[in-house]
């Protein structure tokens, strides 16, 4: 019984409040999370701030811009942040801050930030990889273990990577030009639904016929797990130039567009999976995240394809895709977990592909 006792206390002491911040790209996201043993109770705080408005206008991000939003809100979310999981920064265990990839600008917002908190309380600061932390987030909303093949697809990213730990990152293939939301957005953009595109588009393709126009499939059938979507851009441009948007246009072409999209990601993680059981690795589940994970013709192709493959489906849930704190936060807290933290010193960087070394 003694021992018990010792064990719970010990329990309690070990857990850890991380505080994370994301600046990387349009959204100003903090978050807190602990390591609790239900997961649906990890996420003390979740707080995310758009810049729709900032940069509707212009029909994308504008790097300058977003830097200034970050600066403007940073603060005021981190205070509603701590308010909202009734804690303060006193109570906290570590600082995890977004260093890279993204735009610098808005890098650099956050990673200062979270350098300025880790050195005036004295706490571990985390220098998280964007990636990293859409890679983790599975497992801060579901029980994932090592490995587990992932697909990343965001507007600036689209790879497959077999995950094998906090760290360990093979990369089995990549886009050679474009990603896919990227694609999602310009299409968005070429039939005048607005920004952001990837969700306009998807609501648009409700109502049309996926089947009305034989868009490319570049890279489809291909050896290899490597994407394509420059030419499919081009290709609906070529489709609409000249032509009245109409209503029935637009869905008919949003459909197309989605259904094409759809497929190349089906097929090269057909690839992917191929190329792993052919090696003979272990794979416990097919996991999607980034923005474009939550497209739900994407998830739905993408679960009758693992299940196909006899492995589980698992997606984080929609306001987990998207860039947030939380995904940070769990990030740092994964890292600390295993004794890993960075210097003060740390760069923020433009680039920082997963699988490189990270000094």
């Amino acid at each position: 019984m003694l021992w018990n006792g010792c064990f719970y206390w010990l329990k309690q002491k070990i857990r850890m409040l991380i505080l994370g911040l994301e600046t990387s790209c349009d959204e100003t996201a903090v978050g807190i999370v602990d390591d609790n043993p239900d997961p649906a109770k990890s996420i003390r705080a979740h707080k995310v701030a758009t810049q729709l408005a900032e940069h509707r206008p212009y029909g994308g991000v504008v790097p300058e811009i977003a830097a200034r939003a970050h600066l403007d809100k940073l603060d005021d979310l981190i205070r509603a942040a701590l308010e909202g999981a009734q804690v303060t920064l006193d109570d906290l265990d570590g600082v995890a801050a977004t260093c890279g990839p993204g735009l610098i600008g808005g890098v650099m917002v956050g990673a200062m930030t979270g350098k300025a908190i880790s050195a005036v309380r004295k706490l571990p600061f985390v220098a998280v990889n964007h990636l990293e932390a859409h890679a983790l987030t599975v497992r801060l909303t579901n029980e994932v273990a090592f490995p587990y093949l992932l697909l990343l697809v965001s507007g600036g990213h689209c790879q497959l990577l077999l995950v094998k730990g906090v760290g360990q990152y093979r990369r089995l293939g990549t886009t050679v030009d474009d990603a896919v939301g990227e694609c999602f957005d310009k299409g968005a953009k070429l039939l005048g639904l607005g920004y952001p595109g990837g969700p306009l588009l998807e609501r648009a393709a409700e109502k049309g016929n996926p089947q009305a126009f034989d868009l490319p499939r570049p890279m489809h059938g291909r050896d290899g797990c490597d994407f394509s979507f420059s030419g499919l851009k081009t290709a609906v441009r070529q489709l609409v130039a000249g032509k009245t948007l109409t209503e029935a246009l637009v869905a008919d072409v949003s459909a197309s567009l989605q259904q094409a999209i759809t497929d190349i990601l089906a097929d090269r993680t057909a690839k992917a999976f191929q190329i792993l059981r052919d090696k003979n690795e272990k794979m416990t589940a097919l996991v999607v995240a980034g923005g474009v994970a939550a497209n739900q013709p994407v998830r739905k192709r993408l679960t009758e394809l693992a299940v196909s493959k006899d492995l589980p489906f698992i997606a984080p849930p929609v306001g987990l895709c998207t860039d947030n704190g939380a995904m940070v936060a769990w990030a740092g807290l994964e890292r600390l977990r295993l004794g890993l933290q960075d210097g003060l010193d740390t760069a923020s960087r433009p680039r920082w592909p997963l699988d490189s070394p990270r000094a």
